[in-house]
């Protein structure tokens, strides 16, 4: 080949062939450190970094970008850990209970104080005695046309989280439902419904782990039958 050629072989090259090639040979930099050093690659900021600087740097962020995944998984788990720990003692307290009525008192009282719940709601299919002094407690039939808007939840068993549409709200906190800005709804299969409403938006979330709201709803379902005649 004459030299014309070969020089007009090489300006065809473009750099994108050359990315490719240095991509299928990895190690060609080892063979040539020299020309690993003498590299610049261009920041966004600031002047242009040799290859070195510039492959430790990248190596810094993804340290530190797993380092913050290391802690969020921690503060996680230590999380989960403090609930896990919570319902464990509700569950126990629920089944000290001497009545019905004692029961549902531990468990409003729990949820209010040991898990921050603004407003604490409970309805049930039938009348406990001895409650009769309390504002969180309603007494709807199962059948009552005023439960509708609760179906789906109470025939499909799962706890919902977020904002719940406002005849749902209306029913459950009454005269204080335009406080409630968030709410974790709870069925309880056979019994009724719980609720825990938030003054903040964001307390209970579309998405949220449900698990240990599921617990704590199956805990006073259980505790409450003891007392079933």
């Amino acid at each position: 080949m004459s030299d014309s050629s070969e020089r007009h072989a090489q300006e065809k090259l473009g750099a994108h062939e050359v990315a490719a090639w240095l991509r299928r040979h990895p190690k060609f930099l080892q063979q040539f450190p020299d020309l690993a050093i003498s590299m610049v690659v261009p920041r966004e900021q600031g002047p242009a970094a040799s290859l070195a600087s510039y492959q430790l740097e990248v190596l810094r962020d993804k340290n530190r970008e797993l380092s913050r995944r290391l802690q969020e998984l921690f503060a996680n788990a230590q999380e989960n850990e403090r609930l896990a720990v919570r319902t464990h003692q509700l569950t126990l307290a629920l089944l000290r209970q001497a009545s019905a009525a004692d029961t549902l008192r531990a468990m409003a009282a729990s949820l209010a104080e040991d898990f921050q719940g603004d407003l604490v709601r409970i309805v049930l299919f039938d009348a406990v005695a001895g409650l009769d002094d309390v504002d969180w407690l309603q007494t709807i039939a199962g059948d009552d046309t005023a439960l509708a808007p609760f179906r789906d939840c109470l025939a499909e068993g799962e706890p919902l989280c977020g904002r719940l549409q406002p005849e749902k709200n209306a029913l459950l906190y009454g005269e204080r439902a335009a406080e409630v800005q968030s709410s974790a709804l709870l069925p309880l299969p056979g019994v009724g419904l719980l609720a825990v409403g938030s003054r903040e938006p964001n307390r209970f979330y579309p998405g949220m782990g449900t698990l240990f709201l599921r617990m704590m709803g199956e805990a006073l379902a259980t505790a409450l039958r003891r007392f079933d005649r």
